[in-house]
């Protein structure tokens, strides 16, 4: 089936989401195609994905293999410059473990390919707190980091660490990718800070976070901590760095 747009979603021992999570996107009514980037996990996720390429998915669904885990931003990274070079026009951000609801592919696609936007990102703040079965502690950890990014940077993002995306093309192409040098979670704000700075249009669209109910969550604290402090050397690069523009 002909797509417009790819779904890149990064994995890491996803065995007990992944069929799922690639059935729902391919089960909506518009078309989207996906690019898994695997980072080598050990329970065999990547031969999931191989199984249903060979039986049912051959044209639509696609997968990077990489050894070991090099970090959520170069694996995004990757699947950007593949994306590119095949063409699609709408390229996606997201998650493997559901706490991003694919039933709102299509309204982040709406926002770029509809409104005339150039990025959308589905935010979890943009109407009050719309997050499910987080502890208090880590919903009030991400609702402050991104007040703290947004003072910091002045970025009129609501939610500035969201990993719910939608880019055209032609943002991927204009962004210095290689100069992209954050991996973990502070690589979602470094995008969104990067695309406002060279001139692009975002628009946050509302989605509720529902938490992993399968598997083992990705955050550590030291993902945190890149977030919270790296957003000091984007606010000197926003003041002295040339951005290219759209």
């Amino acid at each position: 089936m002909q797509s417009d747009s790819i779904v890149i979603i990064p994995t890491y021992n996803e065995k007990e989401n992944i069929e799922n999570i690639i059935r729902a996107v391919f089960g909506l009514e518009q078309a989207f195609n996906i690019l898994i980037i695997d980072d080598g996990s050990p329970d065999g996720t990547a031969d999931i994905v191989k199984g249903l390429m060979a039986s049912e998915f051959k044209n639509r669904l696609f997968l990077i293999q990489r050894q070991g885990k090099l970090g959520l931003g170069t694996a995004y990274i990757a699947g950007f410059k593949w994306a590119i070079e095949q063409k699609y026009d709408y390229i996606f951000e997201m998650d493997a473990d559901f706490s991003h609801n694919p039933n709102d592919l299509p309204r982040l696609y709406n926002a770029c390919a509809k409104e005339g936007y150039d990025m959308s990102i589905g935010s979890r703040y943009i109407s009050g707190v719309n997050v499910v079965n987080w502890p208090m502690g880590r919903v009030l950890m991400s609702y402050y980091a991104s007040k703290y990014v947004q003072c910091v940077t002045g970025l009129g993002i609501h939610d500035t660490t969201a990993g719910f995306v939608c880019y055209r093309r032609h943002v991927l192409e204009t962004l210095e990718l290689d100069k992209v040098r954050f991996k973990g979670y502070a690589f979602q704000i470094e995008m969104k800070f990067t695309v406002k700075q060279c001139g692009f249009k975002i628009k946050e669209v509302p989605v509720i976070f529902i938490n992993r109910e399968l598997g083992t969550s990705k955050m550590n604290s030291s993902i945190f901590g890149e977030a919270v402090f790296g957003v000091m050397r984007l606010r000197w690069d926003g003041w002295f760095r040339k951005y290219p523009k759209k």
